[in-house]
């Protein structure tokens, strides 16, 4: 299984840099996330990309934004006759795209179009690309939020999304190959809690036994000890890798 970090800035980007996207290769291509930038940056690899499926960790922006120019460009543009790629969406996100096509200038049905949309469900395994995914929630304020356990029936990658600490967070991770977990923060939060720093996302780290930790979606201008590894766009790596 090889991953490739698309874009890994926080909820404002880093400069030059693309918001949340992963893509998860092996028996076949999954890209965890499509944050403004992604789809720009898959395009520097082929004229329109290539997938199999993408998986929405949740509907905030940074997440979720390159899924409308996606449409424009399967509707009006280079990817005119693509495959359309799976499109999974957390519980109720068929609605939500939906509810969210008018405001964006666009009609109703113009992700159905574009898309083939499934919902997922906490804790229920599903095959995505040919890969296992569990999906599980994490606490991230009060949105509704998942990370993704993606394993090749040998390897296991752990994607946490947008979480705060947590129980689930560990289970998440467990005995997992490459744990990718967000660290946005300095300064650990109180109430309501949302994201982590990186000592949180190194406790959890710890507390689920995981390989390898790689630290993503922080800004690149707050301070991060040395012994931390930190994604950045273009990285590539092999999740069983050293």
């Amino acid at each position: 299984m090889r991953l490739t970090v698309v874009g890994c800035s926080p909820a404002w980007p880093n400069p030059g840099g693309a918001q949340s996207g992963y893509l998860v290769e092996g028996p076949g291509r999954l890209l965890l996330d499509c944050g403004p930038g992604v789809l720009g940056r898959l395009r520097q690899q082929a004229p329109w990309p290539e997938l199999d499926a993408i998986a929405i960790t949740h509907f905030h922006l940074d997440h979720c934004g390159d899924l409308v120019p996606w449409v424009w460009g399967v509707l009006a543009g280079p990817g005119a006759g693509a495959e359309p790629p799976e499109l999974y969406v957390p519980p109720g996100g068929r609605e939500v795209l939906a509810e969210l096509s008018g405001p964006l200038g666009g009609f109703r049905n113009m992700f159905e179009r574009t898309f083939r949309i499934t919902e997922y469900t906490h804790g229920r395994p599903i095959e995505m690309a040919g890969f296992e995914v569990v999906p599980l929630r994490m606490k991230h304020y009060r949105m509704d939020s998942y990370g993704f356990r993606v394993s090749d029936g040998s390897e296991v990658l752990a994607y946490s999304g947008d979480a705060a600490p947590g129980d689930t967070l560990v289970e998440l991770a467990r005995d997992s190959d490459l744990f990718v977990c967000e660290a946005t923060l300095v300064i650990e939060e109180d109430e309501p809690q949302g994201h982590m720093s990186a000592a949180q996302a190194h406790r959890a780290f710890q507390a689920a036994g995981a390989r390898r930790l790689l630290l993503t979606h922080r800004p690149n201008d707050r301070p991060l000890d040395s012994g931390f590894e930190l994604a950045y766009d273009g990285l590539v790596l092999d999740v069983r890798g050293t």
